[in-house]
């Protein structure tokens, strides 16, 4: 976080009210070390920080949801409309918890939809979680086209996010690192090397994306969901994400004790 030490800071609250009166489009960056290096402190220069308590990088861990099938995977890597996705968002600081729905219906637009989640349940779905899931998928895809109840944790991925403001386009950034893939169930863990940079600015490209373009860096296709997966189980149809991982994305694989 040095690279951002000198750069004033946001409340949370702030943010989120300069953030909400505008239609964004998202595009994913992945930057080598070197590149983050050189990069991450030009990113930052005139921006303001996220910052909470002091704090101005934060943990995050997501554990995803599907079903025996890989449903929701491979909707995702052919990819279908009528997608979706499940997944319990944990801040690890605050120890606040959300489990979310994301969906993309007949029209291509994406809606992600979130209530409260038990923190110390976060690997796991009641019968509560398990109807809202329910209700969710029917109300945005016209139909839940999965049985909720055969759904259990598949990937699990943790990182540090810091997050940048820009005012003069009302634009923000995030910086992702130390991304960490974990599989529930065989307890294998892969660290990816690199540092994942996300802009959301308005439908035309913002600043962020103008510097990272100026330095040969293109927007690419990863999904922190299915990416994961299609790292850890090599079988798996990587599609979207196949020049990606083939060419961009580095992994480590952490001993297991």
């Amino acid at each position: 976080m040095n690279w951002a030490a000198d750069q004033p800071g946001i409340s949370l609250e702030e943010l989120n009210e300069t953030a909400a009166l505008q239609t964004r489009t998202d595009r994913k960056y992945i930057l080598s070390i070197t590149q983050a290096q050189l990069l991450l402190p030009l990113l930052a220069t005139g921006s303001r920080v996220l910052s909470i308590n002091e704090q101005r990088s934060f943990s995050y861990a997501s554990v995803y949801f599907d079903t025996p099938r890989l449903d929701s995977y491979h909707l995702a890597a052919h990819p279908r409309r009528r997608r979706f996705k499940i997944r319990t968002r944990s801040y690890m600081d605050s120890k606040d918890c959300y489990l979310e729905v994301k969906t993309e219906g007949a029209r291509a637009q994406t809606v992600k939809e979130r209530v409260e989640h038990d923190f110390l349940s976060r690997h796991a779905l009641n019968a509560e979680a398990s109807e809202y899931i329910a209700t969710t998928l029917a109300h945005d895809l016209g139909s839940c086209p999965i049985n909720v109840a055969e759904l259990s944790p598949v990937i699990e991925s943790s990182y540090d996010r810091t997050t940048l403001y820009l005012a003069e386009t009302n634009s923000r950034v995030t910086i992702d690192e130390k991304l960490l893939w974990n599989d529930p169930r065989s307890g294998m863990q892969l660290r990816c090397n690199e540092v994942i940079v996300e802009t959301k600015s308005a439908l035309n490209a913002g600043p962020a994306d103008k510097l990272l373009w100026r330095h040969g860096i293109r927007p690419s296709r990863i999904s922190k969901f299915a990416t994961g997966l299609s790292l850890i189980h090599e079988h798996l149809p990587s599609n979207r994400w196949h020049h990606s991982t083939k060419h961009k994305i580095t992994t480590q694989l952490i001993p297991q004790p």
